[in-house]
């Protein structure tokens, strides 16, 4: 949907004669909200920032809050229509201009491209944010794709630290999972309730999520170096989202807090992150 922030509505696979919807789907009337679609895009920041606002080379930077909670929430390109560069049967292009905006809640100009490929049974995302300014500025990006939720579905985030945190901000560093939250190997996601954000990435291993019928694989580039897991209380679906930078990671990053996963984009640079959702059936 590139005109709802090049957001996904669907995300069903083909099993036993049969769509299953594994992404919780999206109903019509909510196509015009990235909120409520299965899977959106944050960018250029992932998560929230604290107060809506960041340091930066000495210089404080006011945003306009996007959440209830005060704070600047998902970064700014998801409420914004994209552009269409190109679209085939197994491949889509969308390109964001920030200059295109007068109310673009970010006090640099950027570019992003997003691709949405399909390649097998590899759903292949790969986005791309460069410095479109004249002057350096902190970054990051991140998908958040909503998962069905059923009595059944197990997940795995082979992460071994986590963000203790405070109205869902971080403030300090990482420190390790305890047994409580040991996501390390698939475990029954049953009625918890979780909002937890992960770090430290163990590898190339991917995060799972293990239905009765078929299993998603998720593999990320190493820039994602955080994977947020939200699983509001009685709802049928849960997120797990890779992310490059850590909830308030600029300030974060602005404090030389150790783990803040946020990268630093010089004029004319880019950088690109891939991630890839893979069915693999259950064994």
């Amino acid at each position: 949907m590139p005109e709802t922030g090049s957001s996904i509505t669907f995300g069903r696979v083909w099993h036993d004669g049969e769509w299953l919807d594994l992404l919780r789907p999206t109903v019509e009337s909510d196509y015009g909200n990235a909120s409520l679609c299965s899977s959106f895009i944050m960018l250029p920041w992932a998560n929230r920032l604290r107060d809506a606002r960041f340091r930066y080379q000495g210089e404080e930077y006011q945003l306009q809050p996007s959440s209830e909670d005060g704070t600047a929430i998902h970064g700014t390109v998801r409420r914004l229509p994209w552009r269409v560069a190109s679209a085939e049967p197994t491949r889509a292009v969308n390109i964001f201009h920030s200059i295109d905006y007068e109310d673009i809640n970010f006090p640099f100009l950027f570019s992003a491209q997003a691709e949405f490929r399909l390649d097998g049974t590899d759903f292949i995302l790969v986005l791309t944010l460069k410095n479109e300014d004249t002057q350096p500025f902190p970054a990051g990006f991140g998908h958040h794709p909503y998962f069905v939720r059923d009595d059944v579905v197990q997940v795995e985030i082979p992460c071994d630290k986590r963000f203790e945190l405070v109205n869902t901000i971080a403030s300090a560093p990482p420190v390790p999972v305890t047994p409580a939250l040991d996501f390390r190997a698939l475990r029954p996601l049953g009625d918890g309730v979780f909002g937890e954000l992960f770090s430290r990435r163990l590898g190339d291993l991917a995060a799972r999520i293990a239905y009765t019928q078929v299993s998603l694989a998720m593999f990320a580039d190493d820039l994602f170096k955080h994977v947020l897991l939200f699983a509001p209380e009685g709802k049928s679906f849960f997120a797990v989202e890779p992310q490059t930078n850590a909830n308030d990671g600029f300030n974060l990053y602005d404090k030389g807090i150790e783990g803040s996963g946020v990268f630093e984009l010089s004029p004319g640079e880019s950088k690109t992150g891939t991630v890839i959702l893979r069915m693999e059936p259950r064994t």
